[in-house]
């Protein structure tokens, strides 16, 4: 059977460069992305879940799903932006950063776990963030897209435990793609340090990269750029 690559949030920064990496490498039959910005059988949004199972049936239609990667994230919109402190905590903006960064990613998982093939190594990949990890957590601040990202990795365990049981070898991850020079991080690229700010085709390579190196008993983990595990 064809062998499927699906890119969810293909025209974000990162998600058009890991599509357009996917469709250069040439390693699977068919890739296949979706935005909500795309119309048709392309289109998706993550707040939508008729659109997002649509999507999988259009992956199974495809073939079967070798490589899954939720490249979508929300940090600020509008005049809105990641908090500074607990008295900035808006309850509106709090579910907003939920629905997207956690909730939308969790119903794609729904929806496309049960479509991985029973052998070889699929891989489902979202998304996550270094600041999301409690562990890491230092600094405070930012607390709905921490918090977001803290269930969207929880989420990702969750997933992979179950993965495994008709999937054996599935693997299931978080990565954490360093700040890349996108709209998601435009407003903060001012503390960047230099040279460690990623140009999204860069950034794209070094994730697939981190995915080739990824085996089994790396699953429901979070990684960085670089390969090195990030802990929850």
């Amino acid at each position: 059977m064809a062998s499927v690559a699906a890119v969810i949030g293909a025209t974000g920064g990162i998600g058009h460069a890991l599509e357009t990496a996917l469709v250069e490498e040439g390693a699977h039959d068919a890739v296949l992305g979706f935005a909500r910005s795309r119309v048709g059988d392309a289109h998706i949004d993550l707040t939508n879940e008729a659109t997002i199972a649509a999507a999988a049936e259009r992956v199974a239609a495809a073939g079967q799903p070798a490589l899954v990667l939720i490249a979508t994230g929300l940090l600020h919109e509008g005049e809105r932006g990641p908090e500074k402190a607990l008295k900035e905590l808006d309850a509106d903006w709090l579910a907003r950063q939920y629905a997207i960064n956690t909730v939308g990613p969790a119903l794609v998982l729904k929806h496309f776990v049960p479509l991985l093939p029973r052998t070889g190594t699929p891989v489902i990949a979202a998304l996550s963030a270094r600041v999301g990890s409690i562990g890491d957590n230092r600094l405070g601040g930012w607390h709905g897209y921490r918090a977001s990202k803290a269930a969207l990795n929880m989420m990702l365990r969750g997933a992979a435990i179950e993965a495994t049981r008709t999937s054996p070898r599935s693997i299931v991850v978080g990565l954490h793609p360093g700040t890349v020079d996108t709209g998601l991080s435009k407003p903060f690229q001012a503390n960047v340090a230099a040279g460690t700010l990623f140009a999204p085709d860069r950034a794209a390579v070094q994730l697939l990269d981190v995915i080739d190196g990824l085996g089994p008993k790396d699953t429901g983990k979070l990684f960085a750029w670089d390969g090195a595990e990030i802990p929850f």
